[in-house]
């Protein structure tokens, strides 16, 4: 399969890391259901690349663990980062969460072409990236796509996804996009918050949109 040639629309040079395949950003909120989505897709056999999995190659580097030792050392256990504490210290100030996402970001590069190369010069690739939007990377994309429910769903999800309050589910919201500012930057949309095989339905409409044979 590959993209539609009306959905290409950038020339190499103007791309994310200057790749020569299209590449289609898949994005959402925070507990959207945007995993999931990934999942399926990775299922049917197409080329994804989760910014997620990136991230945890990156915490797995000594660099990066000696960088985490510095700036959040009570995170930190026996030399292994535990993520929840990570993520309280990060999400309880702007100056944090921008520090460490700034550091993360940089290495991001040579992990994604790595991860690229196991695909042997796909005619496409999927990159599930949670925060396209956020960092203004959406002209990097041929075409993006979010995953969207609605922020009260949300809320429920990562109270009960991570046990958390619902004062520190909300404090994650506030360091992103609106749900719904991400769904009217995004080209295509997809809702989950009915059935697993209602969003799988979504998501075939859409491949049949964006794809051919």
């Amino acid at each position: 399969m590959k993209l539609k040639e009306i959905f290409i629309t950038k020339k190499p040079a103007e791309r994310l890391h200057q790749i020569t395949s299209p590449v289609i950003g898949l994005t959402g909120g925070i507990a959207t259901g945007k995993s999931t989505v990934s999942n399926y897709l990775q299922e049917k056999g197409l080329p994804v690349i989760c910014a997620d999995k990136l991230v945890k190659e990156v915490y797995r580097d000594k660099e990066t663990l000696n960088f985490i030792s510095s700036e959040f050392p009570n995170v930190l256990s026996d030399n292994q980062i535990d993520f929840k504490k990570l993520r309280e210290s990060a999400f309880s100030s702007t100056e944090n969460r921008e520090k460490l996402e700034s550091f993360i970001y940089k290495k991001l590069p040579l992990v994604f072409k790595s991860k690229l190369s196991e695909f042997n010069n796909p005619q496409f690739v999927i990159y599930d990236i949670p925060l396209l939007f956020e960092k203004e990377m959406e002209d990097l994309f041929d075409v993006t796509i979010c995953v969207y429910c609605s922020k009260e769903e949300q809320v429920k999800r990562i109270i009960k996804r991570d046990q958390s309050s619902e004062e520190m589910a909300l404090k994650i919201l506030e360091n992103q996009l609106p749900i719904d500012q991400k769904k009217e930057l995004s080209d295509f949309k997809i809702k989950n918050s009915g059935t697993i095989e209602k969003l799988e339905l979504e998501i075939e409409a859409l491949l049949s949109i964006l794809l051919e044979e």
